[in-house]
């Protein structure tokens, strides 16, 4: 099988190795393993050379990393709402996303088979392969230099794709949040009005605490509409909350 030179796989990641073995183990699936054997290309110490125990420690990498990515960038966010948006940045679809950015598709070493059922766009194959790169990053130059790799080629992507949505994903957990530490009943979400055609539908939502409405927002879905109202509710109860402290 013919395989593209790392040289441009390292310009993407920002990363030049030290020891190119680690990047090559990183892109080895398992499938191959059996065809080298067989083929005698490979002695018995290549039997554990596949990916998986690198993708083992990527994933913790890439957890450690990711919160504190998060930390620095949302200061005011609960352990709550930093869990969830972690799982949104570091879910397999984040991950196969961020492969395919990368072109790692074009670089796995995998089997035949693999190879005839198309592995190199496996979304699976994609994501453990970038938990492995992640891996293979840190052992060749530490946690600065996976940092910054992530940064490139994960974190900076996601919240520029996805970061209103992130930022603004727990809102309604933080009101809920917010309630229930000071003994309210959970917030009521009601359908105010929903206009326009059905490709560009506005919905706008009520919030409801204790038999009064506390805010409203307006969006293209419900779902975003009650994010924007519930964003609206904690807007005005943490205002309600500086107000009697001052008065206090």
């Amino acid at each position: 099988m013919t395989r593209i030179g790392p040289e441009l796989l390292e310009a993407r990641l920002g990363h030049q190795f030290k020891d190119p073995e680690l990047l090559e183990r990183a892109l080895t699936h398992s499938s191959l393993l059996p065809e080298l054997r067989a083929e005698q290309l490979a002695g018995s110490v290549l039997q554990s050379q596949n990916n998986e125990r690198l993708e083992f420690l990527g994933d913790s990498v890439l957890q450690l990393l990711a919160s504190e990515y998060l930390l620095g960038a949302f200061p005011d966010w609960t352990e709550g709402q930093l869990s969830k948006s972690r799982a949104r940045i570091v879910n397999a679809h984040s991950l196969q996303s961020a492969a395919r950015r990368l072109g790692l598709g074009e670089y796995l070493r995998l089997g035949r088979g693999e190879e005839k059922t198309g592995g190199r766009e496996k979304p699976a194959i994609l994501a453990d392969a970038f938990e492995a790169v992640v891996a293979a990053v840190y052992l060749d130059a530490g946690l600065e230099a996976a940092r910054a790799m992530l940064e490139r080629a994960l974190f900076t992507q996601a919240l520029e794709e996805r970061g209103a949505r992130i930022a603004d994903s727990d809102r309604k957990s933080a009101l809920q949040e917010f309630l229930q530490g000071r003994g309210q009943p959970p917030a009521q979400y009601r359908l105010k009005s929903e206009s326009g055609p059905d490709h560009q539908k506005v919905f706008q939502v009520e919030v409801w605490v204790n038999g009064d409405r506390l805010a409203r927002g307006e969006g293209s879905t419900k779902k975003e509409a009650e994010q924007r109202a519930a964003q609206s509710a904690l807007a005005l109860l943490d205002s309600n909350d500086a107000a009697k402290e001052m008065k206090g």
